[in-house]
């Protein structure tokens, strides 16, 4: 037997076996300011143990499994029958039952659910991130589903439910159930008003017969779906179940899965409609109308999740940097890696406040906060998974070449990082429906703009920004061609106002002077040298034994 060539030095040990919710100080302190204090210690103890069990080498390897073995579609059974049904790994069940379980698909029905809902959200699926999808359609079918009381009451109960049953049955024989959706179509996409699917009425008031297709059906393997399709007095939403009440399959032909760049464990999908029963939900014609809402809800999950993978890609490169030695000391000591860190840093915790700022409005339930949603959703989903890429590409230079190795987990979160800024409307749909927002709802720009207000005075750059953007919205020549920069300092004002407020000084002091100041470069790792990077670092370092 040879003698070793080598011994192994001066590898960082791997991240696991920490609380992935108590290390995110972000995270808590969101936590602590939007909770109920009678409620506090039982929502800490509820993100404790998906905390742990996120950060666990268990999570971490049901993560690795799901995504090396990706859905498979199986169209025919043995003897030729028609059953379009997807198998996934095992794995994928484990970490979908442990989020049902966790009531990460149940907010609409309890005392500050949808801050619980979001921060259990954020920290799960930094375990893994394909199966947040159906986990987020559920949870947003509700409010479209409230258009309907009856139907309300019927399924409600179902998607709310602790248990995950993944046969398929009919919905009302099951302990739970989950939803998906299908609103584009390959002529589309956006566009959703020139869909051709049509929905003719049947006897059975409410009843429809649809035909059509669909180019992106979400969680295909769901128990219920919202779709829209045309109907004779026009664009219209309907509830489409997986399997009808007698036990039959409807007619729903999955095509084929999507071969995505990334969200490998989840299956996205193609499908035929072909007679396919449907119940309608909300009047006729109010398709669009009746959607929004649950279109709304998943976008700030679009949000959350790019937060997560934020947060772990952070959590990812401060660790390596902690644990690695380079040119005669630890690597997290140099003053150039210690900015990275520090700028990323920085966009993570905006992202974590912004969002934990949202899903809190959602509790309160007042019209001031519902009018403060109609534009900070979009503006949040726009600038928040525009910088999820870039943020993913930099941490994973900072672990060098072990950084771009499949082991290191790296990889998959950048093949994650693009998806959520094409999902629930590119960025050009979030720029237009935010300048909408501006043009007809003038108390949601006054609601959004009472928000920043609320720093007024505590920062010279955020004052100075918040006047440039009033200047700017003062001029409407040219607007749609400037969307885009008008809702990034929109986006840029609100994350600034709320580190402002709430954040250590060190944290606003910097995001105010690089973000809002203009003492920044091109790239991350360009933030002014006498800032307190240190500390700010510091903040974001995951907490190990």
């Amino acid at each position: 037997m040879s003698a070793p060539t080598h011994t192994v030095t001066n590898q960082p040990p791997p991240l696991v076996g920490y609380d992935v919710h108590a290390s995110d100080a972000a995270l808590v302190e969101a936590v602590e300011r939007h909770a109920a204090p009678e409620r506090l210690a039982e929502i800490q103890d509820e993100l404790g143990e998906l905390g742990r069990a996120a950060g666990s080498a268990q999570a971490q390897r049901w993560g690795d499994e799901a995504n090396s073995s990706p859905p498979v579609l199986r169209t025919h059974d043995r003897y030729g029958h028609r059953i379009d049904e997807v198998d996934f790994h095992p794995s994928w069940h484990r970490l979908l039952g442990h989020a049902v379980s966790a009531g990460l698909t149940d907010a609409w029905s309890r005392p500050d659910g949808h801050l619980r809902r979001a921060a259990g959200f954020l920290v799960w699926t930094q375990a893994e991130a394909g199966h947040g999808c159906p986990l987020s359609m559920t949870h947003a079918a509700v409010p479209a589903l409230r258009a309907d009381p009856a139907l309300a009451a019927e399924w409600e109960p179902r998607l709310r439910s602790r248990i995950y049953d993944p046969l398929l049955a009919p919905a009302g024989a099951k302990p739970g159930a989950l939803f998906g959706m299908g609103m584009t179509e390959k002529q589309g996409g956006s566009d959703v008003r020139t869909n051709t699917t049509r929905a003719e009425p049947l006897a059975e008031d409410g009843a429809y017969a649809l035909t059509g297709h669909k180019w992106f059906c979400s969680a295909p393997m769901s128990d219920g779906f919202l779709v829209l399709a045309q109907a004779p007095d026009g664009i219209s939403c309907f509830l489409l179940p997986r399997v009808l009440p007698d036990g039959t399959r409807n007619v729903f032909a999955i095509q084929r899965l999507k071969d995505k760049l990334g969200n490998r464990s989840n299956a996205s999908s193609e499908v035929e409609f072909d007679g396919t029963w449907a119940r309608r939900v909300g009047e006729e014609g109010r398709g669009v109308a009746t959607i929004i809402e649950m279109v709304a809800a998943t976008r700030l999950d679009c949000a959350v999740g790019s937060a997560a993978i934020m947060r772990q890609a952070v959590a990812q490169a401060v660790h390596h940097a902690t644990h690695r030695s380079a040119f005669g000391g630890p690597l997290i000591d140099k003053p150039l890696m210690r900015n990275v860190l520090a700028d990323l840093a920085l966009e993570s915790e905006a992202a974590t406040t912004t969002a934990m700022r949202l899903a809190a409005s959602y509790d309160t339930g007042t019209e001031q906060e519902r009018q403060f949603r109609r534009l900070a959703v979009a503006v949040t989903k726009y600038w928040v998974t525009k910088r999820c890429p870039a943020v993913a590409v930099e941490a994973l230079e900072c672990l060098g070449g072990n950084g771009y190795v499949e082991e290191s987990g790296m990889p998959r979160l950048f093949r994650e990082s693009p998806l959520n800024s094409v999902w629930e409307g590119t960025g050009n749909v979030q720029a237009l429906d935010v300048l909408r927002g501006l043009r007809r709802d003038p108390m949601a720009l006054n609601a959004f703009l009472t928000e920043i207000g609320l720093a007024r005075g505590a920062d010279h750059r955020l004052d100075g920004a918040i006047k440039g953007l009033l200047t700017e919205l003062a001029d409407l020549d040219g607007v749609e061609a400037r969307a885009r920069r008008i809702v990034e300092r929109m986006a840029l004002i609100l994350q600034g106002s709320l580190l402002v407020r709430f954040a250590p000084s060190a944290v606003a002091d910097a995001f105010c002077a690089s973000r809002l100041g203009g003492d920044w470069g091109a790239t991350f790792g360009t933030l002014p040298h006498t800032l307190d990077l240190a500390s700010i670092v510091d903040r974001a370092r995951p907490l190990t034994d």
